[in-house]
């Protein structure tokens, strides 16, 4: 009989437990805000969970910010010996070269002299001379790099290396590990727009992500995607910073193989993949190709990537084939 009675009792407990419910978390950090959103049937501790996030995405910051002095990326780019940097920002210029290789040159780590070229690091647009843009050019290339026994060189002090086109994949695919060391297997992270999301929503559903209808002076969704597997999604676009003068537009998105502001009428991609630094890689490089020359590279490469192309204000979605042949994906 006690068996029997401690039997019923523990059915009752459990019956008086409260039920899941979506857990929210945000922050700001690398310029932007941070947004987190979870559930589990576990008991979680909010406030750790929280506290890690931050303590993740300051170290971050210390690694990669170029905003910072003390950073390890700044340091680097204001000497000209070897250094030894970690090996997160070596494994991210690993998969940057791949991108680099595969994209002819068009998308390169070490653009940041060019931005500063241009005054977009500053701002303010300064078209540059011809014999400027040439010797600026001879400082950009990925190639000035060395890895060697974990350690970073370069051959000029004057190339200097940008992580900002990856580094928020990385730290959006660093915040989902926090949430994997306390077994959360259901939830959405979310920084300036990049996102990852594993398992899906509290009712079984897949969690819905909007794209946003890339128009300049509109906030308004483009369409929906419905996932429910575990995936990256990074947006990357032309039509927020840019520069118009003189009836031309001047896009933030320079093609280091010209050293110039793409001129293409792609203004932005969304790639979806396992890995969010490499997919926050290619979604700024295919941006940086435009759908004409991307659209060949996407396919080639497996990459599920959605082009949105301005035809003067008309909008056009070209979608690459591994992009087309996911199921279910679009909310109609």
């Amino acid at each position: 009989m006690k068996w029997l009675l401690t039997f019923i009792l523990l059915i009752m407990l459990e019956g008086c437990q409260n039920p899941p419910n979506y857990v929210k978390l945000e922050g700001l950090a690398q310029g932007t805000s941070w947004h987190v959103t979870f559930w589990s049937k576990d008991s979680i501790n909010n406030a750790e969970i929280n506290r890690e996030i931050d303590q993740q995405l300051a170290e971050i910051d210390l690694h990669m910010s170029t905003y910072r002095p003390d950073s390890v990326i700044s340091r680097f780019n204001t000497m000209n010996s070897t250094m030894a940097v970690g090996d997160d920002i070596l494994g991210l210029i690993q998969i940057a070269k791949d991108v680099t290789k595969k994209t002819d040159g068009c998308y390169d780590l070490t653009i940041k002299p060019l931005f500063d070229l241009w005054g977009f690091t500053n701002n303010q647009l300064t078209i540059p001379t011809e014999s400027a843009l040439q010797q600026t050019l001879t400082y950009v290339g990925l190639h000035h790099l060395t890895i060697a026994n974990q350690t970073l060189s370069k051959d000029s002090p004057e190339v200097h290396l940008d992580l900002s086109s990856i580094g928020q994949g990385y730290s959006v695919g660093k915040v989902a590990d926090v949430l994997k060391r306390y077994n959360i297997d259901n939830y959405l992270v979310e920084i300036g727009g990049e996102m990852v999301v594993h398992g899906t929503k509290l009712d079984g559903s897949a969690w819905k992500i909007a794209i946003e209808k890339p128009l300049p002076e509109q906030r308004a969704m483009q369409k929906v995607l419905l996932i429910d597997f575990p995936q990256a999604i990074m947006t990357s676009g032309t039509y927020r910073h840019y520069f118009d003068h003189q009836g031309q537009r001047y896009s933030h998105i320079i093609d280091a193989r010209t050293g110039k502001p793409v001129t293409h009428n792609t203004v932005s991609v969304t790639v979806l993949a396992s890995d969010p630094s490499w997919a926050d890689a290619w979604s700024t490089a295919l941006l940086c190709l435009g759908s004409q020359e991307g659209i060949a590279v996407a396919n080639s490469n497996g990459i599920k990537a959605l082009f949105i192309d301005d035809n003067k204000g008309v909008l056009k979605e070209i979608k690459a084939d591994s992009y087309k042949k996911m199921k279910n994906i679009e909310l109609n």
